[in-house]
């Protein structure tokens, strides 16, 4: 069973309590990500942020196909760190943790995420070519967008 790690970190010239009230909101996941994936959140989002939260979307990851994704989030220590588990959708185990910090001038925020593509030797096979590029490409979205909304950190 090979588990990966996608693991990004980024300096944004905003306050915790800014930046932790923009991440912390699952209503911003459209805004940050690409077009293309046809992103729609279909429940769950009705209230702040809380450990048992259950967050239902539709995502179209590649070649137009439709997913509906479950997420759960787990843990929330308020201003530091948030974790959301898939309960259902396309990964065999999907754990994203999302860590701000204050540093000077603004914040640090840093994803770390494991996770394990179904579907055995093949899904080893085509992590290299197709979903470890497309988890890069998004991430690499979501980075700009920041940066976009927030400004640059220097």
């Amino acid at each position: 069973m090979k588990i990966y790690t996608l693991h990004k970190k980024q300096k944004l010239p905003i306050s915790v309590d800014k930046a932790w009230e923009f991440l912390s909101s699952p209503k911003n996941l459209k805004t940050i990500t690409p077009d293309y994936m046809g992103f729609n959140i279909l429940s769950g989002v009705e209230k702040p942020m809380f450990p048992g939260q259950i967050i239902q979307y539709i995502v179209t990851p590649v070649l137009g196909i439709k997913t509906k994704w479950v997420t759960e989030i787990t843990h929330v220590k308020d201003k530091e760190y948030f974790v959301d588990e898939q309960r259902f959708g396309p990964y065999a185990l999907w754990h994203h943790k999302h860590f701000i910090k204050a540093i000077k001038g603004g914040i640090e925020m840093e994803d770390i995420i494991d996770y394990k593509i179904p579907m055995g030797f093949l899904g080893q096979m085509i992590h290299p070519i197709l979903v470890k590029p497309k988890l890069e490409e998004i991430f690499n979205y979501r980075t700009k967008k920041l940066e976009e909304l927030f400004g640059k950190y220097d």
